[in-house]
């Protein structure tokens, strides 16, 4: 921001010799040409600094999130892993319970 200031008192030395030449042009052309291009180019740079500056801190956000919520899922697969498992050996000791009662039941 201080560029800015220091590009605003630069421009303004000019100034009164643009006003005295009491030329509509003259004077259009100092603003367009001296004062915005020099004032509002480093403002400009400075709001695309705080932008990005915003944008990046989104962006780390995110992706924290994101890597909290990937573990979430590992520990849920994990758990689900472990679930499956565990309902696959009850499920052979009910095949092998049943297979157990079958020659008992025809009789």
């Amino acid at each position: 921001m201080w560029c800015a200031y220091i590009f605003a008192a630069i421009a303004l030395i000019s100034l009164p010799s643009a006003i005295k030449t009491g030329d509509l042009i003259t004077i259009v052309a100092w603003v367009a040409q001296t004062f915005l291009q020099l004032v509002l180019l480093s403002i400009i740079m400075v709001g695309q600094s705080v932008s990005s500056a915003s944008v990046e801190q989104k962006i780390t956000e995110t992706h924290t999130a994101s890597l909290g919520e990937f573990e979430l899922a590992k520990e849920a697969r994990a758990l689900n892993q472990q679930e499956v498992t565990e309902l696959k050996a009850i499920a052979a000791d009910i095949h092998r319970v049943l297979k157990d009662l079958e020659p008992k039941l025809s009789k």
